[in-house]
């Protein structure tokens, strides 16, 4: 009896917290950073990478009150996390800001989650590759450049991943384009896992 009641007060609580796990509308957007200015500065790959893996999923330290009223849903898989960040990609509210007030610089989260990610991440990003908005393309082109630096990818391509002229630029997205399936096609065999 007392089994069976412990067992019922663990599966109400696990009920509960799944329901907890839902989107929240984040209560600090403004207009203003809804339609921030896109950033044209090139930081270093290496930088890019290192940055993309800086914030970690269920962790606080150095996520910014607007990132943290982003919280995704529960994920029981890479791909399934991979393809929520894909899902928010166009939309230009999330994102929020890093640099200080007298430097902001706008922080592309579902961009740089999939970063993070890595080669889950890739198949979905070269699906979504030819969209229509110039927006989503240019954060698809990023997030493609940081997650195919994975290391178990490049293991795989023998330290070859998109590596992109000038990125966070829709005027360039065209040309970028090219480089992305220029990888893919010699790479594809390696992405799948």
């Amino acid at each position: 009896m007392q089994r069976s009641v412990v067992y019922a007060g663990v599966m109400v609580s696990l009920i509960l917290a799944g329901c907890a796990g839902g989107q929240r509308t984040p209560q600090t957007a403004s207009q203003e950073t809804a339609e921030a200015p896109l950033d044209t500065g090139q930081p270093s790959v290496a930088s890019q990478r290192a940055s993309s893996s800086s914030v970690q999923l269920g962790s606080t330290a150095g996520v910014t009150p607007m990132e943290r009223d982003w919280v995704p849903p529960l994920f029981t898989s890479p791909e399934e996390e991979a393809s929520y960040y894909v899902s928010r990609l166009a939309d230009r509210r999330f994102i929020t800001n890093y640099g200080g007030s007298d430097n902001p610089r706008p922080w592309y989260i579902a961009a740089e989650k999939l970063g993070s990610i890595g080669l889950p991440a890739v198949p979905l990003l070269f699906a979504r590759l030819n969209t229509s908005d110039d927006y989503e393309q240019m954060l698809v082109l990023y997030a493609l450049q940081l997650a195919t630096q994975d290391p178990m990818l490049m293991a795989r391509t023998r330290g070859e991943y998109v590596q992109l002229g000038v990125v966070l630029d829709p005027a360039h997205n065209a040309e970028n384009v090219v480089t992305a399936q220029q990888w893919w096609q010699k790479h594809a065999s390696q992405v799948s896992y």
